[in-house]
């Protein structure tokens, strides 16, 4: 079968021809018909991510068929019995160093497999389970989201930060964003959020807190030196939940954690409690997921430089 293989770190990925996998009575094969990359994907193209080994399928996220049974695929591998916290021994994310989804086919426990919501197609199916599950655990794990409060949400664009922003409308809060582009904020804007401000403005917060007030929950992915920021655009007893460091050290602003007496978590994927309770969540208000780009396989190389890039506006989905 076809499939995009990890070899070594710097190095093409390789779109190759490798054994099926033999199926035994604990498993079962899914035909994959799209897949959706994440930066996990690009940063162990790089080597710069931790546990990964040479001659893998790589890829996280997948939807496909089971028989004449439509199904979406939990990333989650062994994330072990407490729902508060994954087993640091034994947990690890699908596509490294597990075989992924970016394959013709993928042979799994049935129990990583759940139901693809009848409302959205492969390639948003697809797009679904390590984002939209990031982003429920953020919300409602972490930090306790409640209708009628207000969200801000860091560097609109990518998944997660998509996500958040859907689920948050859909739960009833109200949802700002920042970005380095009007252009994302006014996408966002059109998906439901009440506004926005650029990041890259020097001390954009003092001009937020004006225009649109103090909010309670922050979701952040980045941790760079706009964290300050972040902090002074909160109310007091905010909650920032982080869910990733792509800006290196975050440069806090401590008056603001102590005065407000701010909350910070962090926050890794989730459990597969909450996979099924977001695929419900999902279901339930008929949640579609922004979609920037489709690619074939055969087109991977170009699906990656696009994720390096960095400019897009939803997922990137690689069609088998």
């Amino acid at each position: 079968m076809k499939a995009l293989v990890f070899r070594e770190a710097n190095a093409p990925l390789e779109l190759s021809e490798i054994e099926v996998q033999t199926t035994d009575a604990a498993h079962v094969r899914v035909t994959l018909k799209a897949a959706a990359l994440n930066h996990r994907d690009v940063w162990i193209t790089k080597g710069l991510y931790p546990g990964i080994v040479p001659d893998v399928v790589v890829g996280s996220d997948g939807a496909g068929m089971l028989g004449d049974r439509a199904v979406i695929i939990n990333p989650n591998v062994d994330w072990g019995p407490d729902s508060d916290y994954p087993n640091q021994k034994t947990y690890t994310i699908r596509g490294n160093p597990t075989h992924g989804t970016m394959a013709e086919t993928i042979l799994l426990h049935p129990d990583r497999l759940a139901d693809k919501p009848a409302h959205l197609s492969m390639a948003e199916a697809a797009a679904l389970p390590l984002a939209g599950l990031t982003a429920y655990r953020a919300l409602f794990r972490k930090a306790r989201l409640r209708a009628g409060e207000k969200v801000l949400i860091n560097g609109i664009g990518g998944g997660v930060a998509l996500f958040a922003c859907q689920f948050a409308i859909a739960a009833g809060a109200d949802v700002y964003v920042t970005s380095s582009a009007q252009e994302k904020i006014d996408k966002a804007i059109a998906l439901g959020a009440k506004g926005g401000a650029l990041y890259t403005e020097e001390r954009w917060s003092k001009a937020f807190l004006k225009q649109f007030g103090g909010v309670d929950v922050v979701i952040d992915s980045a941790a760079g030196k706009g964290y300050g920021q972040l902090m002074r655009a909160c109310n007091p007893r905010a909650r920032i939940v982080n869910y990733g460091g792509t800006r290196g050290t975050a440069a806090m602003d401590p008056p603001s954690l102590f005065f407000k007496e701010l909350e910070i978590y962090g926050s890794t994927m989730g459990s597969d409690e909450e996979f099924t309770a977001m695929v419900a969540f999902v279901n339930e208000h008929k949640i579609k997921p922004v979609i920037d780009t489709v690619f074939t396989l055969d087109q991977h190389a170009d699906a990656f430089a696009h994720m390096a890039a960095g400019k897009q506006f939803g997922k990137i989905i690689l069609k088998i």
